[in-house]
Protein backbone atom coordinates (compact mmCIF):
# COMPACT_ATOMS: atom_id res chain seq x y z
CA UNK A 1 0.00 0.00 0.00
CA UNK A 2 2.95 2.30 1.08
CA UNK A 3 4.49 1.33 -2.64
CA UNK A 4 1.31 2.53 -4.28
CA UNK A 5 0.73 5.72 -2.61
CA UNK A 6 4.21 6.61 -3.42
CA UNK A 7 4.07 6.12 -6.68
CA UNK A 8 1.17 8.04 -7.06
CA UNK A 9 2.99 10.53 -4.95
CA UNK A 10 5.59 10.82 -7.22
CA UNK A 11 3.25 10.68 -10.81
CA UNK A 12 1.23 13.78 -9.15
CA UNK A 13 4.66 15.53 -8.61
CA UNK A 14 5.66 14.83 -12.10
CA UNK A 15 1.91 15.99 -13.68
CA UNK A 16 2.70 19.73 -11.59
CA UNK A 17 5.98 19.39 -12.81
CA UNK A 18 5.03 18.91 -16.51
CA UNK A 19 2.15 21.47 -16.52
CA UNK A 20 4.51 24.23 -15.30
CA UNK A 21 6.59 23.50 -18.29
CA UNK A 22 4.00 23.50 -20.45
CA UNK A 23 1.11 25.34 -19.10
CA UNK A 24 -0.57 28.05 -21.20
CA UNK A 25 -2.29 31.06 -19.18
CA UNK A 26 -6.32 31.44 -20.61
CA UNK A 27 -6.83 34.81 -20.59
CA UNK A 28 -10.65 36.64 -20.89
CA UNK A 29 -9.61 38.03 -24.42
CA UNK A 30 -8.02 36.53 -27.07
CA UNK A 31 -4.91 36.69 -28.61
CA UNK A 32 -4.82 38.59 -32.00
CA UNK A 33 -1.90 38.49 -34.45
CA UNK A 34 -1.85 40.65 -37.96
CA UNK A 35 -0.37 39.31 -41.06
CA UNK A 36 0.12 42.22 -43.09
CA UNK A 37 1.66 41.30 -46.55
CA UNK A 38 3.02 44.06 -48.35
CA UNK A 39 1.90 44.56 -52.21
CA UNK A 40 0.57 41.03 -52.66
CA UNK A 41 -2.51 40.99 -54.86
CA UNK A 42 -6.13 38.95 -55.06
CA UNK A 43 -4.83 36.86 -57.73
CA UNK A 44 -1.77 35.56 -55.81
CA UNK A 45 -3.34 33.32 -53.47
CA UNK A 46 -4.92 30.11 -54.77
CA UNK A 47 -7.60 30.12 -51.90
CA UNK A 48 -8.85 33.43 -53.37
CA UNK A 49 -8.64 32.23 -57.27
CA UNK A 50 -10.09 29.08 -57.50
CA UNK A 51 -13.85 29.90 -57.60
CA UNK A 52 -12.76 32.30 -60.00
CA UNK A 53 -12.19 30.12 -63.05
CA UNK A 54 -8.31 30.76 -62.74
CA UNK A 55 -5.43 29.16 -60.27
CA UNK A 56 -3.08 31.00 -58.91
CA UNK A 57 0.76 29.84 -60.36
CA UNK A 58 1.93 29.87 -57.05
CA UNK A 59 1.93 27.47 -54.10
CA UNK A 60 0.80 28.90 -50.73
CA UNK A 61 -0.19 25.94 -48.56
CA UNK A 62 -0.08 27.56 -45.41
CA UNK A 63 -2.48 30.46 -46.21
CA UNK A 64 -4.64 28.12 -48.14
CA UNK A 65 -4.62 26.01 -44.77
CA UNK A 66 -5.60 29.56 -42.76
CA UNK A 67 -7.88 30.30 -45.34
CA UNK A 68 -9.86 26.68 -44.77
CA UNK A 69 -9.92 27.12 -41.06
CA UNK A 70 -11.36 30.64 -41.22
CA UNK A 71 -13.16 33.54 -43.07
CA UNK A 72 -12.45 34.63 -46.26
CA UNK A 73 -13.21 37.99 -47.58
CA UNK A 74 -13.63 38.55 -51.02
CA UNK A 75 -14.45 42.35 -51.17
CA UNK A 76 -11.95 43.51 -48.67
CA UNK A 77 -9.79 46.57 -49.33
CA UNK A 78 -7.04 48.56 -48.13
CA UNK A 79 -7.36 52.41 -47.52
CA UNK A 80 -4.90 53.42 -49.93
CA UNK A 81 -3.13 52.01 -53.09
CA UNK A 82 0.15 52.40 -51.26
CA UNK A 83 1.75 51.19 -48.43
CA UNK A 84 1.89 54.17 -45.42
CA UNK A 85 -1.88 55.29 -45.72
CA UNK A 86 -2.82 51.92 -45.35
CA UNK A 87 -0.99 51.04 -42.23
CA UNK A 88 -1.89 54.25 -40.47
CA UNK A 89 -5.84 53.46 -41.59
CA UNK A 90 -5.28 49.99 -40.31
CA UNK A 91 -3.87 50.76 -37.08
CA UNK A 92 -6.07 53.79 -36.24
CA UNK A 93 -9.43 53.00 -38.29
CA UNK A 94 -9.37 56.27 -40.06
CA UNK A 95 -9.46 57.21 -43.89
CA UNK A 96 -5.42 57.82 -44.71
CA UNK A 97 -6.29 60.48 -46.56
CA UNK A 98 -7.90 62.74 -43.27
CA UNK A 99 -4.22 63.01 -42.41
CA UNK A 100 -1.87 62.20 -45.46
CA UNK A 101 -1.05 60.54 -48.54
CA UNK A 102 2.39 60.04 -49.26
CA UNK A 103 4.00 57.17 -48.08
CA UNK A 104 6.87 58.01 -45.91
CA UNK A 105 10.18 58.98 -46.97
CA UNK A 106 13.45 57.77 -45.42
CA UNK A 107 14.24 59.42 -42.44
CA UNK A 108 10.74 60.61 -42.47
CA UNK A 109 8.62 61.89 -39.11
CA UNK A 110 5.70 60.14 -37.86
CA UNK A 111 2.60 60.04 -39.27
CA UNK A 112 1.24 59.66 -35.90
CA UNK A 113 -0.29 62.83 -33.70
CA UNK A 114 0.34 62.64 -29.95
CA UNK A 115 -3.20 62.80 -29.12
CA UNK A 116 -4.31 60.24 -31.59
CA UNK A 117 -5.49 56.89 -30.52
CA UNK A 118 -3.77 53.78 -31.77
CA UNK A 119 -5.28 49.93 -32.28
CA UNK A 120 -2.38 48.60 -30.10
CA UNK A 121 -2.97 51.80 -27.31
CA UNK A 122 -6.76 50.68 -27.83
CA UNK A 123 -5.41 46.91 -26.48
CA UNK A 124 -2.83 48.41 -24.04
CA UNK A 125 -5.80 49.90 -22.11
CA UNK A 126 -7.47 46.07 -22.08
CA UNK A 127 -4.23 44.57 -20.80
CA UNK A 128 -2.66 43.54 -23.85
CA UNK A 129 0.96 42.88 -24.02
CA UNK A 130 2.12 44.25 -27.67
CA UNK A 131 4.74 43.89 -30.05
CA UNK A 132 5.55 45.41 -33.97
CA UNK A 133 7.93 43.50 -35.66
CA UNK A 134 9.16 43.90 -39.52
CA UNK A 135 8.16 46.35 -41.57
CA UNK A 136 7.34 49.95 -39.68
CA UNK A 137 7.30 52.60 -42.34
CA UNK A 138 5.73 54.63 -40.60
CA UNK A 139 8.59 57.59 -39.54
CA UNK A 140 10.29 58.22 -36.55
CA UNK A 141 11.55 61.44 -35.44
CA UNK A 142 15.05 61.10 -36.82
CA UNK A 143 16.13 64.68 -36.25
CA UNK A 144 16.64 63.88 -31.86
CA UNK A 145 19.55 61.88 -32.91
CA UNK A 146 20.39 64.10 -35.48
CA UNK A 147 24.41 65.41 -34.80
CA UNK A 148 24.74 69.37 -34.68
CA UNK A 149 25.07 71.14 -38.13
CA UNK A 150 24.39 67.98 -39.81
CA UNK A 151 21.70 68.26 -43.07
CA UNK A 152 18.40 67.46 -42.32
CA UNK A 153 16.47 66.97 -45.00
CA UNK A 154 17.32 63.12 -45.40
CA UNK A 155 19.26 61.04 -48.26
CA UNK A 156 18.85 63.89 -50.67
CA UNK A 157 21.63 65.30 -48.65
CA UNK A 158 24.01 62.44 -48.92
CA UNK A 159 23.31 61.15 -45.52
CA UNK A 160 26.81 59.59 -43.51
CA UNK A 161 26.30 57.54 -40.57
CA UNK A 162 28.25 60.20 -38.56
CA UNK A 163 25.30 62.43 -39.26
CA UNK A 164 23.85 60.99 -36.06
CA UNK A 165 24.32 59.59 -32.17
CA UNK A 166 23.29 56.19 -32.62
CA UNK A 167 23.47 55.17 -29.03
CA UNK A 168 20.96 57.73 -28.36
CA UNK A 169 16.75 56.42 -28.42
CA UNK A 170 15.42 57.28 -31.71
CA UNK A 171 11.56 58.78 -30.52
CA UNK A 172 8.05 58.68 -32.03
CA UNK A 173 8.30 54.46 -33.14
CA UNK A 174 6.33 52.02 -32.01
CA UNK A 175 6.83 52.19 -28.85
CA UNK A 176 5.67 56.34 -28.62
CA UNK A 177 2.24 54.55 -30.23
CA UNK A 178 0.93 51.63 -28.38
CA UNK A 179 3.56 48.95 -29.12
CA UNK A 180 5.63 47.49 -25.97
CA UNK A 181 7.94 45.88 -28.05
CA UNK A 182 9.34 46.67 -31.54
CA UNK A 183 11.54 44.62 -33.85
CA UNK A 184 12.29 45.27 -37.48
CA UNK A 185 14.53 47.23 -40.01
CA UNK A 186 11.59 49.74 -40.36
CA UNK A 187 11.71 49.84 -44.33
CA UNK A 188 13.48 47.34 -46.32
CA UNK A 189 14.70 49.29 -49.61
CA UNK A 190 14.98 52.68 -47.68
CA UNK A 191 17.76 53.46 -45.05
CA UNK A 192 19.28 53.45 -42.78
CA UNK A 193 19.65 49.80 -43.31
CA UNK A 194 20.36 48.28 -40.04
CA UNK A 195 18.30 46.77 -37.39
CA UNK A 196 16.02 48.55 -34.88
CA UNK A 197 15.30 46.81 -31.52
CA UNK A 198 12.80 49.16 -29.34
CA UNK A 199 13.78 52.25 -30.35
CA UNK A 200 17.72 51.96 -30.90
CA UNK A 201 19.81 50.17 -33.69
CA UNK A 202 21.34 47.34 -32.80
CA UNK A 203 24.64 47.99 -33.91
CA UNK A 204 26.09 51.37 -35.21
CA UNK A 205 26.28 51.80 -38.82
CA UNK A 206 29.46 52.00 -40.15
CA UNK A 207 29.16 52.29 -44.25
CA UNK A 208 27.32 53.16 -46.82
CA UNK A 209 24.48 50.95 -48.87
CA UNK A 210 26.57 48.51 -50.91
CA UNK A 211 23.72 47.83 -54.21
CA UNK A 212 26.07 44.96 -54.71
CA UNK A 213 24.35 43.23 -52.18
CA UNK A 214 20.43 43.35 -53.56
CA UNK A 215 20.92 41.40 -56.92
CA UNK A 216 17.11 42.16 -58.05
CA UNK A 217 16.20 38.89 -59.39
CA UNK A 218 13.39 41.00 -61.30
CA UNK A 219 15.97 43.19 -62.71
CA UNK A 220 15.43 46.97 -60.93
CA UNK A 221 17.65 47.98 -58.09
CA UNK A 222 15.28 48.88 -55.14
CA UNK A 223 17.79 51.00 -53.15
CA UNK A 224 18.89 54.41 -51.66
CA UNK A 225 22.75 54.99 -50.09
CA UNK A 226 22.44 55.66 -46.40
CA UNK A 227 23.86 54.38 -44.05
CA UNK A 228 23.91 50.50 -43.09
CA UNK A 229 25.83 48.13 -40.69
CA UNK A 230 28.31 45.94 -41.27
CA UNK A 231 26.90 42.27 -42.44
CA UNK A 232 23.18 43.41 -42.73
CA UNK A 233 21.43 42.22 -45.94
CA UNK A 234 17.80 42.10 -47.07
CA UNK A 235 17.92 38.32 -48.13
CA UNK A 236 18.03 38.02 -43.98
CA UNK A 237 14.85 39.99 -43.43
CA UNK A 238 12.14 37.52 -43.51
CA UNK A 239 14.05 34.80 -41.95
CA UNK A 240 15.55 36.97 -39.03
CA UNK A 241 11.85 38.69 -38.06
CA UNK A 242 10.37 34.93 -38.36
CA UNK A 243 12.18 34.14 -35.33
CA UNK A 244 12.14 37.24 -33.14
CA UNK A 245 7.85 36.64 -33.84
CA UNK A 246 8.33 32.81 -32.74
CA UNK A 247 9.96 33.90 -30.06
CA UNK A 248 7.67 36.42 -29.01
CA UNK A 249 4.61 34.20 -29.44
CA UNK A 250 6.57 31.92 -27.16
CA UNK A 251 6.77 33.86 -24.25
CA UNK A 252 3.97 35.54 -24.50
CA UNK A 253 2.12 32.29 -24.42
CA UNK A 254 3.47 31.60 -21.18
CA UNK A 255 2.50 35.50 -19.96
CA UNK A 256 -0.25 36.77 -17.98
CA UNK A 257 -1.35 39.20 -20.36
CA UNK A 258 -2.99 38.53 -24.37
CA UNK A 259 -0.57 39.37 -26.48
CA UNK A 260 -1.22 41.51 -29.78
CA UNK A 261 1.38 40.68 -32.22
CA UNK A 262 1.41 43.23 -35.78
CA UNK A 263 4.13 41.21 -37.86
CA UNK A 264 4.22 43.04 -40.96
CA UNK A 265 6.04 41.54 -43.90
CA UNK A 266 8.31 43.68 -46.48
CA UNK A 267 7.56 41.40 -49.10
CA UNK A 268 6.32 40.62 -52.22
CA UNK A 269 7.66 44.45 -52.10
CA UNK A 270 10.32 45.07 -54.62
CA UNK A 271 13.51 44.55 -54.32
CA UNK A 272 12.51 40.64 -55.06
CA UNK A 273 14.93 38.70 -53.59
CA UNK A 274 13.62 35.73 -52.24
CA UNK A 275 16.22 33.68 -50.67
CA UNK A 276 17.94 30.62 -52.84
CA UNK A 277 16.31 27.84 -51.22
CA UNK A 278 12.65 29.34 -53.10
CA UNK A 279 14.23 29.70 -56.14
CA UNK A 280 11.92 28.12 -58.90
CA UNK A 281 9.34 27.24 -56.58
CA UNK A 282 6.22 28.92 -58.53
CA UNK A 283 5.57 29.24 -61.86
CA UNK A 284 5.33 33.13 -61.34
CA UNK A 285 8.94 34.32 -61.56
CA UNK A 286 11.36 35.95 -58.50
CA UNK A 287 8.05 37.13 -57.87
CA UNK A 288 6.24 33.95 -57.18
CA UNK A 289 8.85 32.30 -55.38
CA UNK A 290 9.32 35.59 -53.13
CA UNK A 291 5.44 34.78 -51.98
CA UNK A 292 6.51 31.26 -51.80
CA UNK A 293 9.10 32.44 -49.05
CA UNK A 294 6.55 34.61 -47.35
CA UNK A 295 4.12 31.56 -47.05
CA UNK A 296 6.50 29.67 -45.35
CA UNK A 297 7.26 32.35 -42.76
CA UNK A 298 3.13 32.66 -42.04
CA UNK A 299 3.41 28.48 -41.91
CA UNK A 300 6.42 29.12 -38.87
CA UNK A 301 4.31 31.37 -37.05
CA UNK A 302 1.52 29.82 -37.22
CA UNK A 303 3.24 26.26 -36.35
CA UNK A 304 4.45 28.37 -33.18
CA UNK A 305 1.48 29.43 -32.00
CA UNK A 306 -0.62 25.81 -32.39
CA UNK A 307 3.26 24.54 -30.43
CA UNK A 308 2.40 27.42 -27.79
CA UNK A 309 -1.05 25.70 -26.81
CA UNK A 310 -2.80 28.70 -27.69
CA UNK A 311 -4.24 28.38 -31.09
CA UNK A 312 -7.87 27.79 -30.05
CA UNK A 313 -7.41 31.44 -28.39
CA UNK A 314 -5.99 32.94 -30.78
CA UNK A 315 -7.33 35.29 -33.44
CA UNK A 316 -5.17 35.40 -36.40
CA UNK A 317 -5.83 38.05 -39.46
CA UNK A 318 -4.24 38.18 -42.68
CA UNK A 319 -4.22 40.76 -45.63
CA UNK A 320 -1.96 43.39 -47.85
CA UNK A 321 -1.71 46.66 -47.58
CA UNK A 322 -2.67 46.96 -51.22
CA UNK A 323 -2.37 45.43 -54.36
CA UNK A 324 0.91 44.25 -56.58
CA UNK A 325 3.76 46.85 -57.92
CA UNK A 326 3.21 47.49 -61.77
CA UNK A 327 6.05 44.53 -62.97
CA UNK A 328 2.74 42.65 -62.92
CA UNK A 329 2.04 43.64 -66.31
CA UNK A 330 5.23 42.01 -67.39
CA UNK A 331 5.25 39.33 -65.49
CA UNK A 332 1.52 38.41 -66.50
CA UNK A 333 3.39 38.88 -70.24
CA UNK A 334 6.02 36.26 -69.47
CA UNK A 335 4.01 33.88 -66.91
CA UNK A 336 0.61 34.39 -68.05
CA UNK A 337 -0.20 34.88 -64.08
CA UNK A 338 -2.39 38.17 -63.19
CA UNK A 339 -1.85 39.20 -59.70
CA UNK A 340 -4.57 41.36 -59.68
CA UNK A 341 -7.09 38.43 -60.77
CA UNK A 342 -9.85 39.34 -61.51
CA UNK A 343 -9.58 42.94 -61.35
CA UNK A 344 -8.31 45.59 -63.31
CA UNK A 345 -5.26 47.69 -61.59
CA UNK A 346 -2.34 47.27 -59.63
CA UNK A 347 -0.80 49.31 -56.94
CA UNK A 348 -1.34 53.12 -56.37
CA UNK A 349 -4.67 52.53 -58.97
CA UNK A 350 -7.85 53.48 -57.50
CA UNK A 351 -9.22 50.60 -60.16
CA UNK A 352 -10.19 47.86 -58.07
CA UNK A 353 -7.03 45.80 -58.25
CA UNK A 354 -4.77 49.07 -56.50
CA UNK A 355 -7.08 48.21 -53.46
CA UNK A 356 -9.05 45.00 -53.37
CA UNK A 357 -6.59 42.60 -51.27
CA UNK A 358 -6.98 39.23 -49.74
CA UNK A 359 -8.14 39.18 -46.16
CA UNK A 360 -8.42 36.02 -44.06
CA UNK A 361 -9.84 35.80 -40.30
CA UNK A 362 -9.60 32.51 -38.05
CA UNK A 363 -10.55 32.32 -35.05
CA UNK A 364 -11.31 28.63 -33.52
CA UNK A 365 -14.82 27.96 -32.74
CA UNK A 366 -16.33 31.53 -33.31
CA UNK A 367 -15.45 32.50 -36.75
CA UNK A 368 -16.92 29.40 -38.93
CA UNK A 369 -13.88 27.03 -40.82
CA UNK A 370 -14.13 27.33 -44.76
CA UNK A 371 -16.59 30.08 -44.62
CA UNK A 372 -16.48 33.15 -47.19
CA UNK A 373 -18.36 36.23 -47.65
CA UNK A 374 -18.69 38.77 -50.83
CA UNK A 375 -19.58 41.47 -48.46
CA UNK A 376 -18.06 45.22 -48.57
CA UNK A 377 -15.40 45.24 -45.78
CA UNK A 378 -12.18 47.48 -44.94
CA UNK A 379 -8.78 47.08 -42.97
CA UNK A 380 -10.33 50.34 -41.69
CA UNK A 381 -13.42 48.37 -40.05
CA UNK A 382 -10.73 46.14 -37.82
CA UNK A 383 -10.41 48.83 -34.91
CA UNK A 384 -13.78 48.94 -34.05
CA UNK A 385 -14.85 45.17 -34.45
CA UNK A 386 -11.43 44.66 -32.23
CA UNK A 387 -12.82 46.81 -29.62
CA UNK A 388 -15.66 45.57 -29.94
CA UNK A 389 -14.56 42.45 -29.28
CA UNK A 390 -12.36 43.70 -26.10
CA UNK A 391 -15.33 45.58 -24.71
CA UNK A 392 -13.56 49.23 -25.76
CA UNK A 393 -15.37 52.35 -25.94
CA UNK A 394 -14.31 54.07 -28.41
CA UNK A 395 -14.52 57.77 -28.23
CA UNK A 396 -15.46 60.25 -30.51
CA UNK A 397 -12.36 61.26 -32.32
CA UNK A 398 -10.80 58.22 -32.50
CA UNK A 399 -11.66 55.36 -35.46
CA UNK A 400 -13.76 57.79 -37.30
CA UNK A 401 -14.42 55.37 -40.43
CA UNK A 402 -14.16 52.09 -38.55
CA UNK A 403 -17.48 49.89 -38.99
CA UNK A 404 -17.91 46.72 -36.52
CA UNK A 405 -17.54 43.37 -38.04
CA UNK A 406 -17.66 41.06 -35.56
CA UNK A 407 -21.32 40.09 -35.72
CA UNK A 408 -20.07 39.30 -39.63
CA UNK A 409 -16.85 37.28 -38.43
CA UNK A 410 -18.82 35.63 -35.86
CA UNK A 411 -22.35 34.68 -37.78
CA UNK A 412 -24.70 36.43 -36.30
CA UNK A 413 -25.48 38.49 -39.48
CA UNK A 414 -24.43 37.02 -42.79
CA UNK A 415 -24.56 41.62 -43.99
CA UNK A 416 -21.69 44.09 -43.54
CA UNK A 417 -22.56 47.12 -41.75
CA UNK A 418 -20.60 49.05 -44.44
CA UNK A 419 -22.37 50.46 -47.20
CA UNK A 420 -19.79 52.60 -48.67
CA UNK A 421 -16.54 52.84 -49.05
CA UNK A 422 -13.89 55.58 -50.26
CA UNK A 423 -11.01 54.80 -52.46
CA UNK A 424 -7.81 57.18 -52.53
CA UNK A 425 -4.24 57.11 -53.24
CA UNK A 426 -3.44 60.71 -54.90
CA UNK A 427 -4.29 63.96 -53.14
CA UNK A 428 -6.45 65.37 -56.01
CA UNK A 429 -8.28 61.54 -57.24
CA UNK A 430 -11.20 59.53 -55.35
CA UNK A 431 -13.74 56.98 -56.09
CA UNK A 432 -16.34 55.69 -54.06
CA UNK A 433 -18.00 52.66 -53.74
CA UNK A 434 -21.87 52.49 -52.80
CA UNK A 435 -24.44 50.13 -53.25
CA UNK A 436 -23.00 48.73 -55.49
CA UNK A 437 -21.83 51.37 -57.64
CA UNK A 438 -18.43 52.69 -57.59
CA UNK A 439 -17.98 56.47 -59.15
CA UNK A 440 -13.85 57.27 -59.95
CA UNK A 441 -14.19 61.09 -59.84
CA UNK A 442 -10.78 61.57 -62.42
CA UNK A 443 -10.15 60.29 -65.90
CA UNK A 444 -8.82 57.30 -65.31
CA UNK A 445 -8.83 54.76 -62.38
CA UNK A 446 -4.62 54.29 -63.82
CA UNK A 447 -2.71 56.14 -61.74
CA UNK A 448 0.06 54.69 -62.60
CA UNK A 449 2.20 56.57 -65.33
CA UNK A 450 4.91 55.46 -67.84
CA UNK A 451 3.08 52.35 -68.11
CA UNK A 452 3.85 51.90 -71.52
CA UNK A 453 7.26 50.62 -70.44
CA UNK A 454 5.10 47.39 -68.93
CA UNK A 455 3.43 46.90 -72.17
CA UNK A 456 -0.17 48.33 -70.90
CA UNK A 457 -1.41 48.48 -73.48
CA UNK A 458 -1.08 44.72 -74.90
CA UNK A 459 -2.53 44.29 -71.48
CA UNK A 460 -5.48 45.94 -72.39
CA UNK A 461 -5.99 43.92 -75.37
CA UNK A 462 -5.09 40.81 -73.53
CA UNK A 463 -8.39 41.13 -70.96
CA UNK A 464 -10.24 42.82 -73.50
CA UNK A 465 -10.68 46.31 -71.91
CA UNK A 466 -11.30 49.27 -74.00
CA UNK A 467 -9.68 52.85 -73.44
CA UNK A 468 -12.48 54.41 -71.27
CA UNK A 469 -10.37 57.24 -70.01
CA UNK A 470 -13.41 60.39 -69.61
CA UNK A 471 -12.96 63.80 -68.66
CA UNK A 472 -16.02 63.59 -66.56
CA UNK A 473 -15.06 60.66 -64.62
CA UNK A 474 -16.28 56.26 -64.39
CA UNK A 475 -18.83 54.78 -63.22
CA UNK A 476 -19.29 51.49 -62.52
CA UNK A 477 -22.26 48.82 -61.62
CA UNK A 478 -20.04 46.28 -59.26
CA UNK A 479 -22.77 44.00 -59.21
CA UNK A 480 -22.77 42.80 -62.90
CA UNK A 481 -19.22 44.94 -63.71
CA UNK A 482 -16.59 43.67 -61.14
CA UNK A 483 -13.82 44.12 -63.39
CA UNK A 484 -14.51 47.91 -64.29
CA UNK A 485 -15.34 47.23 -68.04
CA UNK A 486 -18.31 49.20 -68.96
CA UNK A 487 -18.50 52.98 -68.10
CA UNK A 488 -21.67 53.99 -67.45
CA UNK A 489 -21.04 57.88 -66.32
CA UNK A 490 -23.10 59.23 -69.89
CA UNK A 491 -25.77 56.88 -69.66
CA UNK A 492 -26.75 57.70 -65.79
CA UNK A 493 -25.46 61.36 -65.29
CA UNK A 494 -27.61 61.65 -61.89
CA UNK A 495 -26.22 58.23 -60.37
CA UNK A 496 -22.92 59.68 -60.90
CA UNK A 497 -24.42 63.27 -59.36
CA UNK A 498 -25.82 61.30 -56.18
CA UNK A 499 -22.29 59.55 -55.54
CA UNK A 500 -20.58 62.97 -55.81
CA UNK A 501 -22.58 64.47 -53.48
CA UNK A 502 -22.28 61.55 -50.94
CA UNK A 503 -18.43 61.26 -51.79
CA UNK A 504 -18.02 64.98 -50.69
CA UNK A 505 -19.88 64.72 -47.58
CA UNK A 506 -17.68 62.09 -45.85
CA UNK A 507 -14.71 63.91 -47.02
CA UNK A 508 -16.05 66.84 -45.20
CA UNK A 509 -18.05 65.77 -42.01
CA UNK A 510 -14.78 64.27 -40.78
CA UNK A 511 -16.16 61.20 -40.14
CA UNK A 512 -18.21 58.34 -41.43
CA UNK A 513 -18.52 55.48 -38.96
CA UNK A 514 -22.36 54.53 -37.88
CA UNK A 515 -21.56 55.11 -34.20
CA UNK A 516 -20.57 58.89 -34.59
CA UNK A 517 -24.02 59.55 -36.95
CA UNK A 518 -25.78 61.04 -34.07
CA UNK A 519 -23.47 63.98 -34.05
CA UNK A 520 -25.46 65.29 -37.24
Amino acid sequence: MRCTKLIIKAVFVIYLFSYSLFAVATHEHPNIVILYADDLGMGDLGSFTTNSGKNSKIPTPNLDQLAAQGMRFTDAHSSSGVCSPSRYALLTGRYHWRKFHSIVKAFGPSVFDDNRLTLPEMLQQKGYSTAAIGKWHLGWNWDVIRKEGRPKDGVNAGVKPEDFDWSQSIPDGPLAHGFDYYFGDTVINFPPYVWIENDKVTQVPNTMVDSSLWKNKEGKMEYRKGPMITGWNPYDNIPTTTQKAIDYIKAQAKGDNPFFLYFAYPSPHAPIIPNDQFDNTSKAGPYGDLVVETDDSIGKLLTAIKRAGIEDNTLVIFSSDNGPEHYAYLRDEKFDHWSSYPYRGVKRDIFEGGHRVPMIVRWPDKVAANSITDELVSQIDVMATLASLVGFELPNDASEDSYNLLPLWTGLTSKSPRNSLVHNTFADNFAIRHAGWTLINAKSGNQNNRLERFNYSAWQKKYGYLNDDHGNGQLFNMKNDSGQRINLIEKMPEKAKELTKLLHKIKTQGYSAPRLSSLN
